[in-house]
């Protein structure tokens, strides 16, 4: 088994009772064997991005685990934490509503590029519903990809806009 490392998790929902069902996925975080939440964002509202229009604007956050897991592995559990809000993968539309979506943003120093996975997250950077939660609970997280923390990637993604 490897040194535990920090990751960073990207959570949002849109549909029912969002932030119950955020602060559940929390709670399975926190339940999870080999799993230690270490820092939870306060949520934030937003606009759907992508997807159908029309749909429920979205509550999204971060969170801060530490883990031994691989960022497969960790991937899975996420999965699996969706699959238990009502996520189906199988047959929902891209971008489309969701009761839970947990995206595996960071994991430690790890660069991955797969078909079923890419870490660090491949459109954190221009997603300020991803960076905003997250520097407020890792400022100066370094980004694997980037070489710069997260406070300087959201500075820099609200000097764009």
């Amino acid at each position: 088994m490897s040194e535990p490392v920090l990751c960073a998790v990207g959570l949002g929902s849109n549909l029912g009772d969002r932030e119950a069902h955020l602060a559940s996925a929390v709670a399975r975080l926190s339940s999870e064997p080999g799993l230690e939440v270490v820092g939870v964002s306060e949520w934030m509202e937003n606009a759907a991005v992508g997807g159908p229009p029309g749909q429920p604007d979205y509550l999204n956050g971060a969170c801060l685990v530490r883990t031994a897991l691989s960022a497969e592995e960790l991937l899975a559990c996420l999965i699996r934490i969706e699959a238990d809000h009502g996520r189906d993968r199988s047959h929902e539309e891209h971008h489309g509503p969701r009761t839970l979506d947990l995206d595996l943003l960071v994991h430690g120093r790890t660069i991955v590029r797969s078909h079923e996975l890419c870490v660090p997250h491949p459109r954190m950077l221009e997603r300020d519903f991803v960076l905003t939660p997250l520097a407020a609970i890792a400022p100066g997280l370094e980004l694997p990809h980037t070489g710069r923390s997260v406070r300087e990637e959201a500075a820099r993604l609200a000097g764009e806009r």
